[in-house]
């Protein structure tokens, strides 16, 4: 895959997977010109190339699964919260190797992913670059569209830093045949995010508050992400060894304004109804991916294929599944909680919970089991012998493809419940059109309270709320149940909220991570907020230690200095002539 085969991406196919809602469901009826950009219904079809480019699939880079926009590879399994899963560590090498700290620049999986972000770039250039010639008496709308698409280009941008952190700049204007003069070291990390958080604030100013359409970009939108962006801003990184060398308070200070000036939303009152159709564009929900299901677009529709990893399968279950993504063990045991329902941050110097044992005559069970936990345990992860969703058929199974090596647990968050008629009952394996959360308001909350523990002061007592209003909707929610007793719980559940009594900033700092783990698990972030934090390598060593015993690919496997970003792929190295440069932690080319 080669990044020069973005530039020939006509957009006589700007919706080849979009997002979906109303206003993503025109069909492109023919090539767009200048003679006819003053047509409102060509402006459309531009903004919504713009907004097609979440569906991640360009020419030969056509499998979402495998360079997915939900990070569930590049987040998570090259975090410590899940395993590649699958049929052996064969199978996806190349996300084995991204579990197993063993990535190199010839790494397919880099180059697609590279190439897909890029492709998403240059759609949006396309489209900024054909809107500014749009008359503005004819297209009222015309500010306030190019600001949504800068958006979404900021949006990528974002994702290469966070992945690649050296990488090059492809300004809206610059001609194409120039590309490959652009170097991929003429920014740093902290320019790139500069200028990122910027233009979200620029954008801020040309959108509405809210939209009249579900899905469209608005203001708000704008500013939260702005509000990320900065949060990673403010932790400097050295750029010769990506070590945290300062954490600048000023720049934590805009996150908090930021997200202070942000109003109409709200947590919702259970957690599993994010993984409700019904409330998914409800009032936690911020940016959200929209996607739809038998919308006339294909076989399934404008479906999530970057989620259809794992089901849970066996006798009355209408799926079979794929078995990867699964959650480690790791993360089941972090769930953990003492007897005031506070996390148990010694958690891998414990026991491992809830493992699954067999007896004479075959029949499993779950030992470990009389401690408490965080009731999200059950929410995100998929657990033997334990309800699914509101399935009644019968309780999660063993079905694992690779047991040995993977162990038994699958994931039900981004799942609906087998029976829903919302769902595929055959193949995809439980489709639906649930979108996915790019940002939602639990995010922003957590943001905040970060940014004022580092800060210090006052403000710590302010981010011990902000964190107990997350844990008390997860207390709140409700609680899985036994399958074969509904009036008992499933496990012994047990969340309680932060005291003021002993709250430091050290202690607040790592309730903070410990409750962004949980709270956010398998959603794509854990990696990031890793190296954002400065730990993971440290992070990632200490669980290779506590998981080798599990998992055997673990034995030999190290996280080194410098590999808190994946290197620059080989590919784009021989697509710049030479002009790229490798990142610290690999060899130079």
């Amino acid at each position: 895959m080669k990044l020069k085969h973005i530039f020939s991406i006509s957009l006589i196919g700007l919706t080849i997977c979009s997002c979906s809602d109303d206003f993503l469901r025109n069909e492109p009826q023919g090539p767009l010109s200048e003679a006819n950009m003053n047509d409102p219904e060509a402006v459309n079809l531009l903004v919504t190339g713009a907004y097609a480019t979440f569906g991640c699939r360009y020419a030969d880079s056509n499998d979402p699964h495998l360079f997915p926009v939900t990070n569930w590879s590049y987040g998570e399994v090259r975090a410590d919260n899940a395993y590649k899963g699958g049929g052996s560590e064969t199978d996806l090498w190349e996300i084995h190797d991204m579990e197993t700290a063993k990535i190199q620049p010839n790494n397919g999986f880099l180059d697609g992913k590279w190439f897909n972000v890029y492709c998403g770039i240059s759609r949006c250039n396309s489209a900024i670059r054909a809107l500014r010639k749009v008359d503005k008496s004819i297209i009222k709308e015309k500010d306030t569209r190019i600001a949504e698409v800068r958006v979404i280009r900021d949006h990528w941008y974002f994702d290469l830093v966070r992945l690649f952190n050296r990488i090059p700049y492809m300004d809206i204007d610059l001609p194409e045949n120039e590309y490959t003069s652009v170097r991929n070291d003429e920014f740093t990390r902290e320019q790139h995010l500069t200028r990122i958080a910027d233009d979200l604030i620029d954008a801020a100013n040309d959108l509405p508050e809210t939209q009249p359409e579900i899905g469209r970009i608005n203001r708000r939108i704008a500013l939260a992400y702005a509000a990320k962006v900065k949060l990673y801003l403010a932790y400097e990184q050295d750029p010769l060894t990506n070590a945290v060398v300062n954490i600048n308070k000023d720049v934590l200070r805009e996150v908090v304004d930021l997200i202070d000036g942000i109003s109409g939303y709200d947590l919702l009152d259970d957690f599993q109804q994010l993984d409700m159709l019904e409330h998914e564009n409800g009032p936690e929900s911020v940016f959200a991916i929209q996607y739809s299901k038998n919308d006339g677009s294909g076989s399934e529709g404008r479906i999530n294929w970057s989620m259809l990893l794992n089901s849970m399968t066996g006798p009355g279950c209408p799926w079979q599944g794929d078995g990867f993504f699964l959650p480690s063990q790791d993360l089941i045991n972090a769930y953990q909680t003492d007897a005031n329902g506070l996390p148990l941050f010694d958690y891998q110097q414990r026991p491992d919970y809830g493992t699954v044992v067999f007896d004479q005559s075959g029949d499993y069970s779950l030992a470990n089991v009389n401690g408490n936990v965080d009731p999200r345990l059950d929410f995100v992860t998929g657990r033997p012998t334990i309800r699914y969703k509101t399935f009644t058929e019968r309780a999660c199974g063993l079905w694992v493809r690779n047991s040995d090596s993977y162990g038994y647990n699958n994931t039900k968050r981004f799942w609906l419940s087998p029976e829903s008629p919302q769902a595929t009952q055959g193949w995809p394996w439980g489709a639906s059109g649930l979108n996915w959360q790019i940002i939602r308001y639990a995010d922003l909350l957590l943001y905040k309270a970060e940014a004022l523990i580092e800060i210090g002061g006052n403000g710590i007592e302010e981010a011990r709320q902000l964190i107990n209003r997350v844990r008390q909707r997860a207390m709140n929610s409700d609680y899985v149940k036994d399958f074969n007793d509904p009036d008992k719980d499933a496990a012994n559940y047990k969340i309680g909220l932060y005291p003021a009594t002993g709250w430091t900033q050290d202690y607040a700092r790592q309730a903070l991570r410990t409750e962004m783990r949980l709270e956010k698990a398998m959603e794509g972030e854990r990696f990031f907020d890793l190296v954002r934090w400065g730990i993971a390598k440290e992070t990632m060593n200490n669980y290779f230690a506590a998981e080798k015993d599990n998992r055997v690919y673990y034995q030999n496997a190290t996280f080194d200095d410098g590999e808190e970003y994946f290197p620059v792929p080989v590919a784009q190295y021989n697509f710049s002539g030479g002009k790229y440069v490798q990142n610290p932690g690999y060899p130079s080319f």
